[in-house]
């Protein structure tokens, strides 16, 4: 069951392309940017819903490129996403704000701190992916993308386009409800408990086949990114940051956040004891919001 979006529009950048948002929360809150994770799409950012409203947090979440109701962008790099995120402030009249970053949302929200320091206040990363082409040991990493990495280093890129196009038409469709149980069955029991929940499932599941449903070209795009350099370095972010990483994290590993955190100059680390890669946004995510709000 999704929740309805406080707000669903289109803005056209300068360069002709449709960047679509939505937003959650409370429309006269304070602004924070969401970077949805990978394979995801705006409407990942159902998850703050209750507690935005409650903290009085506007939180306006757009499409990254080529991913659901946003223009493709071939060959765009992580450095291209700060300047679309300082022309959506500006056409909403926004001056500063503060960032939301959900697992592969956090190369994006390091960038965009790193970019503009004078307009970010301060960011928060929950279960954040590192810096996967500064990594000398991936063992951290899900089983999953340590093969597509392999593939991707080894293979033609013919190859990884096929693959993506062939998953597309299974992973754009609505699973039946049935499959529900199955796929519940193949997380770890922290992560499994918080998605029995409707809304969280959806939030987390229906955003990933909405960025399917465009084009295999868009998820492709955004994978092949997180293997690139990512062109600065978190040594350099002075804005605040905030991690959060659940300790039984298996996609992206807690030791992951640790090192980032050392490299960050004004950073502090919360390691969730008992919590996953879902869990931790799910359950804490008021907590979340009110440590970002605060820093």
């Amino acid at each position: 069951m999704s929740m309805p979006a406080l707000r669903e529009d289109v803005f056209i950048r300068t360069t002709g392309e449709r960047v679509a948002f939505n937003e959650y929360g409370d429309a006269a809150g304070e602004p924070v940017i969401f970077c949805h994770g990978w394979p995801s799409s705006r409407t990942m950012a159902e998850l703050t819903e209750d507690a935005a409203r409650e903290l009085r947090l506007r939180i306006i979440s757009p499409d990254r490129p080529g991913i659901a109701g946003s223009t493709f962008a071939p060959e765009r790099k992580l450095l291209d996403w700060p300047p679309l995120v300082s022309e959506l402030a500006d056409f909403l009249r926004i001056e500063k704000f503060r960032i939301l970053a959900i697992s592969g949302g956090a190369p994006y929200a390091y960038a965009t701190a790193w970019a503009m320091p004078q307009r970010v206040r301060a960011l928060a990363v929950v279960s954040g992916a590192p810096h996967i082409a500064e990594l000398d040991d991936r063992t951290g990493l899900l089983a999953l993308y340590r093969w597509l990495l392999l593939a991707h280093a080894k293979l033609p890129p013919l190859f990884s386009h096929w693959g993506f196009r062939a998953a597309r038409p299974f992973l754009s469709l609505r699973p039946p409800r049935s499959a529900r149980s199955f796929l519940l069955k193949l997380l770890q029991a922290c992560d499994a408990d918080s998605l029995r929940d409707e809304r969280a499932f959806s939030a987390c599941f229906e955003s990933q086949r909405r960025a399917w449903q465009t084009s295999a070209e868009g998820v492709l795009t955004d994978a092949e990114i997180y293997a690139q350099p990512w062109g600065f370095s978190v040594r350099d972010i002075l804005p605040p940051v905030r991690l959060w990483h659940g300790k039984a994290d298996r996609t992206f590993s807690a030791a992951f956040a640790e090192a980032t955190a050392a490299q960050i100059p004004n950073c502090t680390v919360t390691i969730v004891d008992h919590a996953g890669h879902y869990s931790t946004s799910i359950r804490y995510m008021r907590e979340i919001l009110q440590d970002l709000l605060a820093s």
